[in-house]
């Protein structure tokens, strides 16, 4: 399988060459950037192990994007920004499968996607027939997709507790609060001051709280299709002193703890990427460097505390975006993707 990866030069692309390359159905990756084109691919990223290079599994230069959307690759994933991610592809939308990991293919609703982002859809005539890429809900929909919209890290955390709860009928009977919190490499690799380390070691902070982030609208209308919610929901993000990683706790006010419990055991024991850890609270040492999502929960009168955690750079970007395409081409959904993690 010949692969290409743009936008090679954030953290999302870089971590896609480097589970790509060690992917076993992969034969060829190649590395395309706006900023490195030119470069040798082990000088835009020191930590690319060598002997990838050296083998021939990936181009040894990286390409400008407009060159490597014209190699003839089985799938390209996007790391692109948002907005310049659908510009860049639309060469390539239809005609050959596109896993994006921007949001432009996320939303269903152009009003809602037009609320969070300040912009119509960039590429309408394919919003429709794209597959929204949260593997364990979506699975049935990814053979044979075009397009699929690599969920944002935000929702993953957020939506994976929630779903079994909307999907088992579970009555909520007040306002969902998430705070969530995530570690700086969320916010990509572009410079900004408030990632500087001077800024963010020994700080937290909230920012665009409560129905502001744009995650906001991408977790409520995945919900949605489940049913109507019946109460808002409040998400509460953090960045905190953590490179990678992210932990959210909610809390869901219902009288239904313990069959919201069950919901949850029940869809997610079969899931190789899922792991719960019942009332112990899980870490986000715990699944730093896998593509795996731990979920716990604390059952309270009238209410449920859910957390989890998971890698936001793995399960919440490209490792998810891999887990994507092992179903689309209908390989092993773990190829290339189990890592024991870091200590």
């Amino acid at each position: 399988m010949k692969v290409t990866v743009l936008g090679s030069n954030g953290y999302g692309g870089m971590l896609l060459l480097r589970i790509l390359a060690g992917h076993p159905d992969v034969k060829t990756v190649i590395a395309g950037a706006r900023s490195q084109a030119g470069v040798p691919v082990d000088q835009a990223d020191p930590g690319l192990p060598h002997r990838y290079v050296a083998s021939g599994k990936i181009l040894p230069t990286v390409l400008a994007l407009e060159d490597a959307i014209e190699e003839s690759s089985d799938v390209v994933f996007s790391a692109l920004p948002h907005g310049a991610s659908a510009e860049v592809c639309a060469p390539l939308l239809g005609r050959v499968p596109v896993i994006d990991l921007s949001a432009d293919f996320r939303f269903i609703d152009q009003d809602r996607f037009r609320g969070a982002y300040g912009s119509d859809w960039p590429a309408p005539k394919h919003q429709g027939s794209a597959v929204y890429g949260l593997v364990e809900w979506y699975r049935h929909a990814l053979p044979g997709a075009t397009v699929i919209a690599n969920p944002g890290c935000y929702p993953t955390a957020s939506l994976m507790p929630l779903l079994p709860l909307v999907d088992a009928g579970i009555t909520i009977n007040g306002p969902i609060v998430i705070n969530a919190l995530s570690g700086v490499t969320g916010a990509g690799r572009s410079p900004k001051v408030n990632t500087l380390y001077g800024e963010r070691t020994e700080n937290a902070v909230a920012y665009s709280p409560g129905m502001q982030h744009r995650h906001h609208a991408e977790i409520v209308e995945r919900l949605e299709m489940g049913g109507s919610l019946g109460h808002p929901l409040f998400f509460n993000p953090h960045l905190v002193p953590l490179k990678q990683g992210m932990a959210i706790t909610m809390v869901v006010p219902t009288a239904e703890s313990t069959r919201a419990v069950e919901a949850l055991k029940d869809r997610y024991n079969p899931e190789p990427f899922v792991e719960l850890t019942g009332t112990r609270p899980p870490e986000t040492r715990e699944i730093r460097g896998t593509n795996s999502i731990r979920i716990g929960w604390r059952e309270e009168e009238n209410a449920l505390v859910l957390m989890s955690v998971m890698d936001n750079l793995w399960k919440g970007a490209s490792g998810q975006a891999v887990q994507n395409m092992n179903v689309l081409f209908g390989l092993d959904e773990t190829a290339g993707l189990l890592h024991p993690g870091e200590l």
